[in-house]
């Protein structure tokens, strides 16, 4: 019995009586101390969701922004589809009066049509200049180049092999893009 009164005792003395004022002051602490340390979790719940409405409004003007430039660029790329041969047609116009006219003539002399169809020539050149259409013309003995040459056919010739020997028709590019080769025989 000794013992049990010896584990008793032990008992009472390791749980304090609860008094009700002692267990208030736990609660308010930790409410004090919640109030000391920042926003309730409503608090932080609201700004959250106030950000996340930014953050949402801010992608739909990002994506409409997008959008928008994305649309005017395809404009734009078809606009220029559409007018890109307006430059070379503008230069090609005084071409076409000049020919008209040459016609018109009612008494035209050799000489004459010659030197309308010189100044006529000039003028094609011009516009070819402007726009960037350069002619092929290579020169007898030059290298055969495959991206601007098409040989039609190999020749006997007193001169090294795959170069030029005659040219039987100009080619044109258009910057540097091909747009007809040049005809060419090319020695054996």
């Amino acid at each position: 019995m000794q013992d049990q009164e010896k584990m008793q005792d032990q008992v009472e003395q390791a749980i304090p009586p609860q008094d009700s004022a002692a267990a208030e002051q736990p609660a308010q602490a930790q409410a004090q101390s919640q109030a000391q340390s920042g926003p309730t979790l409503e608090e932080r719940l609201a700004a959250a969701e106030a950000k996340a409405s930014e953050m949402q409004d801010a992608y739909l003007r990002a994506k409409a922004d997008g959008e928008n430039i994305r649309r005017r660029a395809q404009e734009d790329v078809a606009k220029a589809h559409k007018f890109a041969i307006e430059n070379f047609a503008e230069a090609l116009v005084p071409v076409k009066d000049s020919l008209e006219m040459a016609l018109k003539l009612d008494t035209p002399s050799v000489e004459s049509l010659k030197e309308g169809v010189e100044m006529t020539l000039k003028q094609l050149a011009s516009a070819f200049e402007r726009n960037r259409l350069q002619e092929i013309n290579p020169v007898p003995g030059e290298k055969l180049d495959p991206m601007k040459h098409q040989a039609i056919s190999m020749v006997p010739a007193d001169q090294e092999a795959n170069t030029i020997v005659t040219v039987l028709q100009k080619g044109y590019m258009i910057a540097d893009r091909l747009l007809r080769p040049a005809l060419v025989t090319v020695a054996q």
